[in-house]
């Protein structure tokens, strides 16, 4: 299959987003079947969150630096400031960095990751989001999007991002927005908004957003985690605070879902761009996209298959 229009196996008569499990309770496994998010609040103990927010520092001052990360910044801002908290905005693919990967392989989040994924389970994508005091220019609003935009790989119904507030989110520091049920439409075009200088690399959105779809805010406190699958439309807005809103994230994939080829679909301009960076990086010439991705995907339980 080359699009998102893989057809949803339901696993029993009821519920096609969810396996089944002896964790979720049938109300929880209803709303993320109709909704297509589920929150779980006080998952991650505070004396993790603060191992991760350390690690976090000692990155930005490149204490460590570990192989494969990918530290986005707000270049306008590092004259300023060099490169510190203050600057950088995103950590990106930290699958190598041991301390921050601790967050992928944590049990109380793998025992819910696997009510959607089952036993074999891939982390594909690792990111740490500082998103920084932004009242005026908006650099750090993240359009409305799908995550299955940026992902290679089916089936969507098995793969999930576990989200965790590193702190309290709300909207006056740029909280998670979420359209509930948007998770059961098909995969939209993605582009870069037109917003005239204010849209970072690969922050891609929707280039035609229903504004007629209702928007919840997730308000959550520290250790608060979100679990939410790939299609579901989702962003962020600014943060009008003077702090720092920090949340990490994995999405999880089973080891059992196939790589696809995005030639001639929505995804396919995407798929150059990241190309594009992968090789400036890496001083190569060519890359294929499978390849991107089997570098950045780790195995954290059961058994590796396709991925």
């Amino acid at each position: 299959p080359t699009s998102a229009q893989v057809s949803v196996v339901p696993h029993s008569g009821r519920f096609c987003y969810t396996l089944d499990n002896n964790l979720l309770t049938t109300e929880q496994r209803q709303f993320y079947e109709d909704n297509g998010y589920l929150l779980i609040k006080n998952l991650i103990s505070d004396e993790d969150i603060e191992r991760f927010r350390k690690e976090f520092m000692r990155i930005c001052k490149r204490e460590v630096q570990p192989p494969g990360v990918m530290i986005m910044k707000d270049e306008s801002l590092r004259s300023q400031f060099g490169q510190s908290e203050k600057v950088v905005n995103k950590v990106q693919d930290f699958q190598e960095d041991a301390e921050l990967f601790r967050y992928c392989t944590l049990p109380e989040v793998l025992r819910y990751v696997e009510c959607f994924t089952g036993p074999n389970i891939m982390a594909m994508h690792t990111m740490l989001i500082n998103k920084l005091p932004d009242s005026d220019k908006q650099t750090f609003l993240h359009p409305m999007h799908q995550d299955l935009h940026y992902f290679p790989f089916r089936p969507a119904s098995r793969i999930v991002c576990a989200w965790t507030a590193m702190e309290r989110a709300d909207q006056d520091n740029g909280c998670l927005v979420v359209q509930p049920g948007t998770h059961k439409t098909t995969l939209k075009p993605h582009g870069y908004p037109e917003w005239e200088g204010k849209t970072n690399k690969l922050f891609h959105g929707l280039l035609d957003e229903d504004e007629k779809i209702p928007k919840v805010h997730l308000v959550m406190e520290k250790g608060d985690t979100v679990f939410f699958h790939p299609l579901l439309i989702h962003g962020s807005g600014i943060n009008r605070t003077s702090g720092f809103r920090k949340s990490i994230s994995c999405h999880f994939a089973s080891s059992e879902c196939h790589y696809i080829d995005v030639k001639n679909t929505t995804q396919e301009h995407l798929e150059k761009e990241l190309q594009e960076m992968v090789c400036k990086k890496y001083n190569t010439t060519s890359v294929e996209l499978k390849d991107i991705w089997n570098f950045r995907a780790r195995l954290v339980q059961g058994e590796r298959i396709n991925l």
